[in-house]
């Protein structure tokens, strides 16, 4: 590697840490849960994506454990060569019935399910169109394929019928409507109601990327489309959120979309299935989740009392419903250092700026977690007072 090629990168380095734009990442040293330790130090977990507090639940750790006593470690292969057991199966099939769906398809993420949808079902004939606001999964996704590509301004519907009608016009031959079912960097849901309306009267397909919302969102956690009483026809989903939150993601929807994907998907056929571990753990996550109206009444009982404690203390928070309850704080530097502010006062949290969110609005993305206790939240809230004052960011 030439000099001059790592000059530029250090370069760019520099560049980045005098933006106040570069990421360091804290070494945590027990197992993720609402709280965790981070070196020689106990701190209140605010921002994962652990929202109903299964990612240390001892029956996924058994469910895990028991899978590799009697399916082994891993699969060394992808699943149509000889990558696919039994429990892989299971899994998609419980998924499909979970999500009111035919068939499932698992991948190693959902990042790797966005990016191996759209290319096999859609060519130059077909339009996508895209909220402005989705996840970049999505957006490379639709980088990927041939199809031509529209973008409406984020919720917007009159500008998604303005892209619906420009799609028409140009002869699209199938239109796909893409979307986040929860907007993960603000907490704001998709209008689906209004979304599914368009796609009706212009006869488009409907993907809705539910990774912020499968397993709490809607009755029994179904996600966002049972939350707003609607049917959508593409679902794409994660593992590594509410349902246990280690690493998996997936494609739900009508049996031929599933079956078209077996056979092209690229980030299907060239990755290693995942390992059994995982797929049991998912199970055990889904039979959690089914019997789990408690705790998503006591995740929102949570945000209600997280949300309302934080506006008292005079916070300037994006308004919703979701557990996802973002603090604006505007520059990047001042959210990096209210975060390292609140980690001395022993809540860990992180600095979301540029170009995670645009310019201007920094934050600090809160999360709440159905296994937090009331003297959490008070501890937390306590903690962002203090580190808010020190700051500047409230009186």
């Amino acid at each position: 590697m030439t000099t001059a090629f790592l000059n530029q990168i250090t370069e760019t380095l520099h560049e980045i840490e005098k933006d106040g734009l570069y990421k360091r990442e804290r070494m945590i040293t027990s197992p993720q849960s609402g709280w965790v330790s981070v070196g020689d130090r106990k701190v209140l977990n605010l921002c994962a994506n652990n929202y109903l507090g299964l990612a240390d639940h001892p029956d996924l750790i058994a469910a895990a454990k028991g899978a590799m006593d009697d399916h082994g470690y891993g699969m060394a292969s992808v699943r149509f060569i000889c990558g696919t057991q039994d429990l892989h199966r299971e899994l998609e099939q419980r998924l499909a019935d979970f999500l009111a769906k035919d068939d499932a398809i698992l991948f190693a993420a959902c990042f790797d399910a966005n990016g191996a949808l759209f290319e096999p079902l859609l060519g130059p004939e077909d339009a996508i169109i895209s909220d402005a606001l989705n996840h970049a999964s999505i957006i490379d996704g639709i980088r990927l394929c041939k199809a031509q590509r529209y973008r409406y301004a984020n919720s917007d519907m009159a500008d998604l019928e303005a892209k619906l009608i420009e799609a028409k016009e140009a002869g699209a031959r199938h239109i796909m409507i893409a979307t986040d079912g929860v907007f993960s960097m603000d907490g704001y849901l998709a209008k689906l109601p209004e979304i599914t309306h368009l796609a009706t009267q212009y006869g488009a397909v409907v993907m809705v990327d539910d990774c912020h919302s499968t397993g709490f969102m809607g009755p029994k956690g179904e996600g966002t489309a049972a939350h707003q009483g609607v049917d959508v026809d593409i679902l794409t989903g994660t593992l590594g959120k509410a349902l246990g939150g280690a690493l998996g993601g997936y494609i739900a929807g009508p049996q031929p979309v599933i079956d078209l994907l077996r056979q092209r998907a690229r980030p299907y056929l060239f990755s290693n299935a995942l390992p059994p571990s995982v797929v049991a753990a998912g199970i055990k996550a889904l039979e959690l989740v089914e019997q789990g109206d408690a705790l998503r009444e006591q995740l929102f009982e949570n945000a209600k009392y997280w949300r309302a404690g934080l506006t008292d203390l005079g916070f300037d928070l994006l308004p919703g419903e979701h557990p996802i309850i973002p603090v604006m704080l505007g520059e990047a530097q001042k959210a990096q250092d209210m975060a390292n502010a609140l980690f001395e006062e022993g809540v860990y949290v992180s600095g979301f700026f540029f170009p995670v969110v645009p310019k201007g609005q920094a934050r600090i993305r809160t999360q709440m977690n159905a296994a937090l206790t009331r003297d959490d939240l008070d501890f937390g809230l306590n903690a962002f007072a203090k580190a808010g004052r020190k700051i500047g960011v409230i009186a």
